[in-house]
């Protein structure tokens, strides 16, 4: 299974909802603390890019010991429409501070140096050290996730559905692909009583790219399909 730190920073990199949340911060709108741009650079400081005059920025810039702590909050939500579809959230919190010059005119990356992390989400909770984090990769499917998701829930139906004789349970009526990473597929089932349950199917070998990925989906439905 994926480690907790590489799940942390496979939700940082991705395109989940993140929030900024500054501690004695006056009131400010949702968006407003949303950065425009999230990255995280190789010592595993997460730099976020706001309009030079938001909150956020406003409030490292202002800062006398440049001691303005923040947690960014990350909710990541399943692409496909399934019961309960936050799949899990990630908490990052460290000293914000500003990095000038960095961003375009108008523009202010802040960066967060962490001190504290955690997860919670299909996997469990736990918390995330520090330099397990800037050791830890994203999940190589990052990028193609959503649109495999998406793709397999509204053209391979049937297939999907094939995974209902693999979990040897009464009354399953349908399946919906709630996530992958390289290690395997996670399915949400649907029950004829209206319940739903979890089942993960794991890949002979965790893959590395697309191509892997063809073929441990292909070898996964033929098994279904025996």
């Amino acid at each position: 299974m994926p480690s907790a730190a590489e799940r942390t920073r496979t939700l940082v990199h991705s395109t989940c909802s993140a929030v900024l949340l500054v501690p004695g911060l006056p009131a400010a709108r949702p968006d407003q603390l949303v950065a425009d741009l999230r990255t995280v650079g190789p010592d595993g400081d997460v730099f976020l890019d706001f309009p030079a005059d938001s909150p956020a920025v406003r409030a490292a810039t202002r800062s006398e010991d440049g001691e303005v702590r923040a947690v960014l909050e990350i909710t990541d939500v399943a692409p496909v429409s399934v019961p309960r579809r936050i799949r899990g959230r990630a908490w990052v919190s460290g000293r914000l501070t500003p990095v000038p010059g960095q961003a375009g005119p108008g523009r202010m990356t802040l960066r967060l140096d962490v001190g504290e992390a955690c997860v919670d989400d299909l996997w469990g909770a736990g918390p995330v050290d520090p330099e397990d984090f800037a050791r830890a990769a994203p999940d190589p499917l990052l990028r193609h996730e959503t649109e495999i998701l998406q793709h397999l829930a509204s053209a391979h139906g049937e297939q999907m559905d094939l995974l209902c004789s693999l979990v040897g349970r009464e009354g399953v009526t349908g399946a919906t692909p709630l996530a992958l990473d390289r290690f395997g597929l996670r399915v949400r089932f649907a029950l004829d009583d209206g319940h739903t349950f979890d089942a993960r199917f794991d890949f002979p070998e965790p893959v590395a790219d697309i191509t892997d990925l063809r073929r441990a989906m292909h070898r996964l439905f033929e098994a279904a399909a025996r």
